[in-house]
């Protein structure tokens, strides 16, 4: 029989509990430098994930708990690219009938998606970017300014970021990843990142069925709308 110990050491990542530092910092999450690249997968066991301090998303967007749909979280960078990884328990899946992956599709949010808003300009904002994938691989990016009369270039503006995903039905839990180049996040004339960057973040999910649909925030925005930019946390590399 494993002994406590033994059972911490082999349990994934994306199951630990929170580690006391990441308690204190509940609105941090601590992006960790990779050497190296990947060739982008959804298999969050690669080694490449293992030096990640991972962040929790347990509640819905006013603050209630949701612990059976507890999604994890893992960021690693590179000089040239943020790389995210989700892992998402779900009760049912509502999934776009049409899927496609070769293309952005608008409305994406209306279905099963996880999501991350970041920014750089802690001065702005309501300046953001918008990045959304779905358990099938369709994705959609958007350039947000909400103090702007047309909302920014949304649909317009396009990333360049990739995605992958999949589905374990018998464990009813799906798997995410994007790798996003850092030139589509920072500010004009910058295509690398370096230690020490910051930006502000939040994470979301939209999951399940209408009747049943619960809208996760890892920082819950207390509104009906997930674009509060006020309550999004910070993402800072280290």
């Amino acid at each position: 029989m494993l002994d406590a110990c033994a059972v911490k050491t082999h349990m994934p990542w994306y199951k630990a509990p929170p580690t006391a530092a990441q308690l204190a910092e509940a609105a941090t999450v601590h992006c960790v430098h990779a050497d190296a690249g990947i060739v982008l997968t959804a298999d969050p066991n690669e080694d490449f994930w293992k030096g990640a301090q991972p962040v929790f998303m347990d509640k819905d967007r006013m603050g209630d708990p949701l612990p059976d749909l507890r999604t994890a979280i893992a960021t690693r960078w590179t000089a040239t690219h943020l790389y995210v990884m989700f892992v998402c328990p779900y009760d049912a899946l509502f999934l776009n009938p049409t899927p496609k992956a070769n293309a952005d599709t608008w409305q994406l949010w209306l279905w099963d998606v996880a999501e991350m808003f970041i920014g750089w300009n802690f001065d702005k904002i309501q300046e953001y970017k918008e990045f959304e994938m779905s358990p099938q691989g369709e994705w959609l990016d958007l350039d947000i300014d909400l103090a702007s009369p047309t909302r920014g270039d949304g649909m317009k503006w396009n990333s360049g970021f990739e995605v992958v995903a999949k589905i374990d039905h018998p464990k009813k839990i799906w798997f995410g990843a994007m790798k996003i180049p850092f030139s589509a996040i920072l500010p004009a004339g910058r295509t690398t990142a370096t230690a020490g960057d910051k930006f502000r973040v939040n994470f979301f999910r939209s999951q399940g069925p209408p009747k049943k649909r619960n809208m996760l925030a890892w920082q819950p925005p207390m509104t009906d709308t997930f674009h509060t930019p006020e309550k999004f946390g910070t993402l800072v590399l280290m």
